[in-house]
Order: C-alpha cells, then sequence, then structure tokens
C-alpha cells in the first residue's frame, strides 16, 4: 500500500495479471463510474536484472494486486469470494519476504525494490521430519548460489538462505512437479498407495487401471486450483468458453457460492432447490419446450441435507437436449463414489477431506475424456487455465492425502455410529445422511465396492432450545469447515444463510440445523461425546417442562 496505492486504499492480492484484470472487468460491469474510477492494478514478478538462485527462478514468483476505494471495496469483495482465485498465505507470505528483499519489481517497469532481510519460515513441527521431502533422508540439490565467486551480491546470498529455507532442507522444489502428478493420479483413483516420492516417472499405464472406471483417463485431464470455489468457478468459465453464453441449472440445495457463481458470472441460472423426481419432471418439460442450458451444477451428496440427485436420469436428458453436467463431489468423495462416468466434470475441494490437516487449501477439476464437450474443454484448457497452485501448498497436500483411503474408512464407520445414537434419542426429528435419506437409492447407484457413506450428517431437533442445548454441550471443536480430521459441529444454516434463512426453510433446510463432519476419533470415544451432549438435552428439555 504504501508503495504503490494510497492510505485510504482497500486491496485485493490475486496470483496472476491476467485474473486481477478479470476482477476489474467484473467490477467494471457492475459498479458505477464513480467507483470504477477508483481502480488500479499493479502486478510484481521476479526482477530477472538481479543475479538470483535458478531454484527461485523456476517457481516464478508472481502477485497481483486490485486497488479500489472503500466504495468499491463490495464489489471486488464479491469476485474475490465467489471465484477462489486468490492468493494462499504461503504465497503471500513468500512473495511478501521477496518484495522486502527487492527482488520483485512491477512487470513493466522493472524497478527493483529497496532490501530487506527476509523472515525465514520453517513450517509447523511436523512438516520438519524425515519424509521424501527432507533433504536430510535424499540426495542434496545445489544449494542455491553455490558455486558463485565471492562477490556475489549480499541480497542474492540472503535471497539463496531463504530459499533453502523454505524450499531446500523442508520442501526440496525438486519435488513439486513428482508431488502435483502424485496428486493428480490419487484424484484419478490410479494411486493408492502411500509411499514415499520419487523423481522416478510413474509407470506409463498406472492410469489406465484406476477407481474411475475410465481405462483413457490421463493425468492431464485433473487440473488443479488454489480451493474448491476456484475448481467450480473455472469449470463454469471452462462450459462458457467451449459452448458459448446459456444459462446453466443449479440441481440441489447446494454449498452458496456455486449458485452465486452461476448468477453472477454468466446470463443466469435456473434453481431446483430440492433435487427431485419431480425437479426433474419439470427439467424435462422445459427442455422438451425448447429451452437449452449450458450445465447442469449438482453434488454429490448435497450440502447439508446430503441428498443426491438422480444422475442417471440427468445423464440421458444431458445426453439428448445437449447440456453438460457438473459434479461435486467434495463430500461424498471418490473414496465412497464414482460420478465422473454421469458427468463432463467432475469437480472436488481438496481441502477438505482429501487434506484432513485443515493446514493447506486446494481445488481439483476432472475432464471426463469421454465427454461429448471434452475436445472443445481440452481446447479452451490450452490458453485459457493458468495453473495457480503455489509450490509450496502442493508439497503439503500431496503430504496430507497420502493416507486418504485409510482415514475415509474410519470417517465413515464413526459417522454411522454417530448416526445410530442421533436416531435413537427422542429429541431429534430429523437425521440427514445419505444412508438414511430418501435418496439412498442414487447414492448406492454411484456408490463403490467397499465404499461407504461419507463423513458428513446433519441433525435437526424438535425445538430450537434442544438444539442450542447440544450444540452448546457437545465436547468437539466448532466451525464452519468440513472434512478435517478432527470431528467438527457447526450451526451451519445460521452461518451460510442468515441473511436468507426463510428462503432456505423453502428447500427443507431448516435454521437450526445442526451440521456434523465426523473425524478420526476413536469410535467408541467420539459417539460418548454425541451421548453425553444427547443427555444434557433431555436434562434441558426435562427442566423445562
Amino acid at each position: 500500500m504504501a508503495r504503490f496505492g494510497n492510505k485510504d486504499a482497500k486491496a485485493f492480492l490475486f496470483p496472476t495479471r491476467q485474473i486481477a484484470a478479470r476482477c476489474v472487468s467484473f467490477v467494471k460491469a457492475r459498479a458505477p463510474p464513480a467507483v470504477i474510477a477508483s481502480l488500479d492494478t499493479v502486478t510484481l514478478v521476479l526482477d530477472t536484472t538481479k543475479q538470483v538462485p535458478e531454484a527461485l527462478a523456476s517457481l516464478s514468483p508472481v502477485i497481483a494486486a486490485v486497488f479500489c476505494s472503500q466504495e468499491a471495496f463490495p464489489f471486488l469483495k464479491q469476485y474475490w469470494q465467489h471465484s477462489g482465485d486468490g492468493v494462499s498465505s504461503r504465497r503471500a507470505e513468500f512473495c511478501h519476504s521477496l518484495f522486502q528483499d527487492g527482488l520483485l519489481c512491477l512487470e513493466d517497469v522493472g524497478a527493483p525494490q529497496p532490501p530487506t532481510s527476509p523472515k525465514p519460515c520453517r513450517g509447523p513441527k511436523r512438516y520438519q521430519r524425515g519424509s521424501s521431502v527432507d533433504m536430510t533422508k535424499t540426495t542434496p540439490s545445489p544449494r542455491p548460489g553455490a558455486g558463485r565467486d565471492a562477490g556475489t551480491a549480499p541480497e542474492v546470498q540472503e535471497t539463496s538462505r531463504f530459499l533453502e529455507e523454505r524450499f531446500g532442507r523442508n520442501l526440496d522444489v525438486s519435488f513439486v512437479q513428482p508431488a502435483r502428478s502424485a496428486i493428480k493420479r490419487r484424484i484419478a483413483g490410479s494411486l493408492r498407495s502411500d509411499s514415499e516420492l520419487t523423481t522416478t516417472p510413474p509407470p506409463e499405464n498406472e492410469m489406465a487401471s484406476n477407481s474411475r472406471g475410465v481405462v483413457n483417463l490421463r493425468e492431464e485431464d485433473v487440473y488443479l486450483f488454489p480451493c474448491g470455489m476456484s475448481a467450480i468457478f473455472n469449470s463454469h468459465r471452462a462450459l462458457l468458453g467451449a459452448r458459448g453464453s446459456m444459462k446453466s441449472i443449479e440441481f440441489g440445495f447446494a454449498y452458496v457460492d456455486t449458485l452465486k457463481i452461476l448468477e453472477k458470472f454468466g446470463p443466469g441460472v435456473v434453481f431446483y432447490g430440492n433435487a427431485s423426481e419431480s425437479d426433474l419432471d419439470n427439467l424435462e418439460k422445459r427442455l422438451e419446450d425448447g429451452e437449452r442450458f449450458l450445465a447442469l451444477f449438482c453434488e454429490f451428496p448435497s450440502n447439508p441435507l446430503l441428498s443426491c440427485p438422480n444422475l442417471a436420469r440427468i445423464r440421458q436428458l444431458a445426453d439428448k437436449y445437449d447440456f453438460a453436467v457438473v459434479v461435486d463431489e467434495t463430500i461424498g468423495t471418490f473414496a465412497n463414489v464414482n460420478v465422473l462416468p454421469f458427468a463432463d466434470i467432475v469437480a472436488s475441494s481438496l481441502t477438505k477431506i482429501f487434506s484432513g490437516d485443515c493446514n493447506v487449501m486446494g481445488g481439483s477439476a476432472i475432464f471426463n475424456p469421454n465427454g461429448r464437450y471434452y475436445a472443445a474443454l481440452k481446447r479452451w484448457a490450452r490458453t485459457e487455465y493458468e495453473d495457480t497452485y503455489w509450490p509450496e501448498d502442493v508439497i503439503f497436500l500431496e503430504r496430507n492425502s497420502r493416507d486418504f483411503a485409510s482415514r475415509i474408512d474410519r470417517i465413515n464407520a464413526n459417522a454411522e455410529a454417530i448416526c445410530d445414537v442421533l436416531r435413537e434419542c427422542p429429541l431429534v426429528k430429523s437425521v440427514f445422511y445419505p444412508k438414511y435419506n430418501q435418496s439412498r437409492a442414487n447414492y448406492e447407484a454411484c456408490q463403490l465396492p467397499g465404499g461407504g457413506y461419507g463423513g458428513l450428517l446433519s441433525v435437526v431437533f424438535r425445538n430450537r432450545e434442544q438444539a442450542i442445548a447440544f450444540y452448546d454441550a457437545v465436547d468437539t471443536a466448532k466451525g464452519p469447515s468440513l472434512g478435517t480430521n478432527f470431528t467438527l459441529t457447526s450451526p451451519y444454516v445460521l452461518l451460510a444463510h442468515y441473511q436468507e434463512l426463510d428462503w432456505a426453510e423453502q428447500f427443507g433446510v431448516e435454521r437450526d440445523l445442526i451440521r456434523i463432519s465426523v473425524g478420526l476419533e476413536e469410535t467408541e470415544n467420539i459417539v460418548n461425546v454425541f451421548k453425553a451432549a444427547l443427555r444434557v438435552a433431555e436434562e434441558d428439555a426435562g427442566s423445562q417442562k
């Protein structure tokens, strides 16, 4: 701010100049002229006039900022929030250190910044242990800056030490690409082991055997993004680019930002909040009458009611009436269900159960190679897709996800055990879980052999006071995320839909619903936690009689 903005300005950070430009275009299409006049952009890149370590140059650190007035802030916030195209804290910290070191410059000016001492960041102790990316266990890469003459500039020597701290001893940059490849193969369902990373290329035929059941699926068909919303946003962008401007369909009560993306970043959306067979009947009638759509977006299962649409029927309608199908499998997870045969694009938030450790964000999108729009989507990706997933985040996510499959088994078992306890309680009005919902058959049509029903469930009590007493008493972490390795309880509807509670209730999403993301605790222990909270709620209900 002090360098490029003014004291009253606000700023949003993005990973590339192109994304910052899209943000500005979004605001210009919606804001009044006086607000638009306050916009300005700055892109900082590595200063190539400086002598920098090769490993640093290979990272291509870039950060872009959009400056705005206070009046423009709400418009920029919409883009930043819904698109998911902001920067991760690791990218921001890394680039900030380079900026302080005078190693970033304006993209179009090249003016160097004054150097200051960087602040090394080794990360949590867990990520300093011996592993495939721990330099004490592998052949060391050449130390950045080593072998140069004694006249090397002090700022370069300092940067070499900084880079070694961040990417050398703990996070070797040479393993970034193998980690990226491992994540993609794991998402494709072809990498099932939790073995250490190597720089040896994977077997050519490894992708052919995968849990997705698509033998021609390639690693290049899996695209990584900095978060799950970015995967959804860019899937929509890809379809608009591949097929042209048409309305989309949101089928089912999904995460709030998905609907906002379809509403604000295109010609609009038709919303079917119940995802029922009668909703499909209505959609089929509209299609028969000549309406055409870009794509149908849905979650499998949905958040927070855990209902599952009839993907087989949706696929039949899509084939007949020429629209794409985008399925968000975040909650079901590809360890439990296989939705790719029914979809043109499968999106997921890797931030959730794929990572589990809640210390890194990520998202993915798979283009189905057998889909009608595959060739058009690949053409779009060749010119429009930007891989903005920061290398440090790649390393963290790969390491976290190695035991993904084994964690899912425990979480599935714990969730069913908690459901059993809740369903037996007389205070409970409804439990929402794929195993017990009316749409169970739709879920099981996509369920993998040995797959469970997932780690997310929701509960509604018979009155608000009971819900409050239970929520206050349940001895778990409290928060709005899901898929963590520990159980997390949330008054989800109040947090996500506080300004539209009446609207949400039209679709069976009650304001006092409590959502539970189940973790890896010992089953007996976590069951006892919920039994104890239910006893408190029962005592509270008894005292009010």
